[in-house]
């Protein structure tokens, strides 16, 4: 159903070769440019490695990926998104969407016994030209439903 790269919070929607996801990467002190901003401040980069603070949406559709970064938001916001996620799995019998403001929506409808498929509408905000659609293929609701909650608990 989803695969969680290490690091920071993360919410995979879809399958390892047509997903969305709300990450939020941490800081990795052996990236490269972790270690040049570490040399540019003049402290180790082990200073600058944990959490990290900026949001981004990755996409990938038929094993094309892209991203793209969201500065400015703030955690309330993908927890939010995935809250409503929730909330639409567990009270629909039918189609729902999930609004996640200008840059992604989540078209959700059940496919088969306890499953969904979804539709995201992803669009770059610098790039809205290069908007994305991504089709999923059904998903249990119980999987879903865990990968909801450690999402939102590792932002507690």
């Amino acid at each position: 159903m989803s695969t969680v790269p290490p690091g920071g919070p993360a919410l995979f929607v879809g399958t390892d070769t047509d997903y969305v996801a709300l990450v939020r990467p941490a800081l990795d002190p052996a990236d490269e440019g972790v270690r040049l901003a570490a040399r540019e401040a003049g402290v180790p980069p082990e200073e600058f490695a944990g959490p990290g603070d900026l949001w981004a949406v990755l996409v990938e559709s038929g094993g094309e990926g892209d991203g793209f970064e969201l500065p400015g938001v703030r955690d309330s916001e993908p927890a939010g998104f995935a809250e409503r996620l929730r909330d639409g799995l567990t009270a629909a019998s039918g189609p729902f969407t999930v609004d996640g403001g200008a840059v992604l929506r989540l078209d959700a409808r059940p496919a088969g016994a306890a499953a969904y498929a979804f539709t995201a509408h992803v669009t770059p905000p610098d790039a809205p030209e290069s908007a994305l659609t991504v089709e999923t293929g059904p998903l249990p609701v119980a999987g879903v439903l865990a990968d909801i909650d450690a999402f939102l608990g590792s932002l507690a």
